[in-house]
């Protein structure tokens, strides 16, 4: 099992939400800011097996627009294992 943590662009969260959401993963939304993208962004949640870990980044990266400026990134993507989880 994986964790997908996803720091977006506050103007791509919608659709790369949806996307996920319509591809059946289930996400996770908190507002962030500052940080990696010195922006108001969205850090999205993604708890998922291991053979989708490659299906929601390519999601994140078709859902995302295109960067306005040369150089300038539009999400940023942390992949962590999960040794447990426990729905309660």
């Amino acid at each position: 099992m994986k964790m997908i943590i996803a720091i977006l662009r506050d103007s791509d969260s919608d659709n790369v939400a949806h996307a996920l959401i319509d591809a059946g993963f289930r996400a996770t939304r908190i507002a962030s800011t500052g940080g990696f993208l010195r922006r108001g962004s969205t850090t999205l949640m993604i708890g998922l097996d291991d053979e989708k870990v490659a299906q929601a980044i390519q999601l994140i990266r078709d859902n995302c627009a295109p960067p306005e400026e040369t150089g300038v990134k539009r999400a940023t993507v942390f992949v962590l294992k999960v040794d447990h989880f426990t729905q309660v």
